[in-house]
């Protein structure tokens, strides 16, 4: 199917990567990293790395072009998919709970720890959707950290920040999560 690179490369200088070549190409990685992140959450959801996938590439292949111009842009938006994907899933699920039993829970932000339970998820996706409206760089660093997996090279290669300011802006914006989860 070709390099995922030469896949962008292509797409942009031809005005838009085709979605389904793209997909094809990244598909292994993508199964990587929603397998690393379902194994770090536990069962938080009753999906499992292939089901995550294809559930992403529903919700690109709506899209008939896509505009990335590089690779770690393209998993940038995957992770943001992908937590598109899993909160949509809890709270479809904690709606037919109807909320009984919810309880607050501290967010621990270590690397590779997990979500551990549907309702700190859902409470974290609600502070991050606060945080993006006051500083929207914080929020897309902690997306691309808790939900992406990623680390801080490659966040700051896909926002074009070293990893430096990508570690101010992960502790900055842990101090700002745990003031509104508290």
């Amino acid at each position: 199917m070709g390099d995922i690179t030469e896949l962008i490369d292509a797409g942009n200088a031809g005005g838009g990567v085709d979605n389904a070549a793209l997909f094809g190409a990244a598909y292994d990685e993508l199964k990587k990293l929603a397998r690393a992140r379902l194994a770090r959450s536990g069962p938080m959801t009753l999906l499992d790395s292939t089901a995550l996938v294809n559930e992403i590439w529903l919700r690109l292949s709506g899209k008939q072009t896509l505009q990335v111009d590089t690779r770690r842009r393209f998993f940038a938006y995957a992770a943001q998919v992908m937590r598109a994907v899993i909160v949509d899933q809890l709270r479809e699920r904690h709606a037919e709970r109807r909320g009984g039993g919810a309880r607050n829970v501290t967010l621990d932000t270590a690397l590779g720890d997990g979500i551990t339970g549907d309702d700190e998820a859902l409470q974290v996706h609600e502070a991050l959707e606060s945080l993006a409206q006051l500083e929207p760089r914080l929020a897309q660093v902690v997306e691309m950290r808790y939900f992406g997996g990623m680390t801080e090279l490659e966040i700051g290669e896909a926002l074009g920040l070293t990893d430096r300011t990508v570690r101010r802006d992960w502790e900055k914006a842990r101090l700002l999560l745990a003031s509104m989860l508290a």
